[in-house]
């Protein structure tokens, strides 16, 4: 019982942080804070992640994910709506309160939505509080800059289509690390850039006003990978739009398009910098990550980029847990805010591999559709070996084109990952970064 009592004291809403001096925090960290490290694969459900295994590792071997030893699950109903969406499900991440499904850094959609902040007006956003309590702060994303699971941290809008809005708040967010795609929603409608035209509408250069702030602006991997650890600010637009395209199989195959660019950087390869650049002598930090193609595919029925997009955030998870290593007064934190397309995996006996099938069957018998290695009507997808040496047949039934509420899990490593446990409401993922960053304050 007074465990209980402890955990529930410890996860009302905080007051926000302290609005101290911009300046970074020293590099002694104090013992009851921490920095944070949150990974957000976007509509990856418990049976992602089972899929993701069976495939790249096979059935008795473990992902990253696997290896995170806290579990809870996950509770992402909102204000309105049973069902989490992308852009509300980031909010209520951020801020650690039910909002409406339209919000995107507000408390609903529309002209009458308003930020939540407290008596004086300062946001509740945890990621804003960082910026003022000169906490550095980052945010990684592998679609476009403007997709909510890492913008509606640092921006706020009536609309989530309000994309010249939101990647002006990111800049005017004074985050240090800002990497993704997206270039064309920082030129003007008809502007050259070094992946396509712009698209924004007001006129306004936010590459150049980037400059202006004090961002060092990169375009590739090469750039990327090159960067000083000592940059202070920098902005990576590394496709036009998202850095993967986000079809199905069969329109890919169509149009001989992969599943992500291949020149662009990776979750994990961005997620690698933002440490560096974030977490260099010690200090304290926030960074928020987000695998967008497990959401985006899983909405496309892709199983293959579905489950090639979960083992790139489980990759990103890998880095995080190497960080962790050398650095343990850090928590790193991993959910989803809902389950893109419901996707299930599904075996087929065999005796040997003269029973495995050449195709799969397109519907399940209840008219789900079923998606084989390459997609509708093709061979199944062959699981890494198991113990006994075995590769095993099994194929993806999806259950809808939308998000799906249920089958999520919350896990944790590190400082504070003890209160990941039980059921975890999405309003606890603020409160609980909040906590380290804040110790409650």
């Amino acid at each position: 019982m007074l465990i209980v009592l402890v955990a529930a004291l410890l996860f009302q809403v905080a007051p926000p942080a302290p609005q101290v001096s911009a300046e970074p925090v020293g590099l002694a960290i104090p013992s009851d804070r921490g920095s944070v490290i949150f990974i957000h694969p976007d509509g990856a459900g418990a049976a992602t992640w089972a899929a993701a295994r069976m495939r790249y590792v096979g059935p008795d071997d473990d992902l990253n994910w696997d290896l995170l030893p806290e579990v809870a699950v996950y509770r992402g109903h909102l204000r309105n709506s049973l069902t989490g969406t992308s852009n509300a499900g980031a909010t209520v991440h951020a801020y650690g309160m039910k909002v409406d499904h339209d919000a995107f850094g507000r408390d609903r959609g529309g002209d009458g939505g308003t930020e939540p902040t407290d008596s004086d007006g300062n946001s509740l956003s945890v990621a804003k509080q960082a910026i003022a309590a000169g906490i550095p702060t980052g945010v990684v994303q592998s679609g476009a800059a403007i997709e909510p699971g890492t913008a509606a941290f640092l921006a706020d809008a009536s609309l989530r289509r309000d994309f010249d809005q939101i990647t002006k708040g990111l800049l005017d967010s004074g985050a240090a690390v800002i990497l993704g795609g997206g270039e064309r929603d920082f030129l003007p409608e008809g502007v050259e850039g070094v992946h396509g035209i712009g698209s924004r509408d007001d006129d306004q250069n936010l590459i150049e006003y980037a400059k202006a702030q004090g961002y060092t602006v990169i375009y590739t991997r090469e750039e990327l990978l090159a960067l000083p650890a000592d940059t202070d600010k920098v902005l990576g637009l590394f496709a036009a739009g998202h850095t993967f395209n986000d079809k199905s199989e069969e329109e890919l195959r169509a149009a001989g398009l992969p599943n992500y660019d291949p020149d662009a950087p990776t979750v994990a390869e961005m997620t690698d910098v933002a440490l560096r650049i974030l977490g260099r002598g010690g200090r304290q930090f926030l960074l928020v990550v987000e695998e967008e193609g497990t959401d985006n595919f899983g909405n496309k029925n892709n199983a293959n980029a579905t489950l090639e997009a979960a083992k790139r955030a489980d990759d990103a998870l890998g880095i995080a847990r190497r960080f962790l290593r050398d650095n343990p007064q850090t928590l790193l934190i991993t959910t989803a805010d809902s389950d893109g397309g419901g996707l299930r995996p599904v075996g087929f006996p065999i005796r040997s591999e003269d029973d495995i099938p050449g195709a799969v069957p397109p519907r399940d018998f209840n008219g789900a559709p079923v998606d084989g290695i390459a997609g509708t009507g093709t061979a199944p997808f062959m699981s890494a070996p198991d113990r006994f040496g075995r590769s095993l047949p099994f194929a993806v039934v999806w259950s809808s084109r939308n998000d799906v509420a249920g089958g999520v899990l919350v896990r944790a490593d590190g400082f504070n990952s003890h209160f990941v446990r039980g059921s975890f409401d999405n309003t606890d993922v603020a409160k609980l970064i909040r906590r380290t960053l804040f110790a409650g304050e």
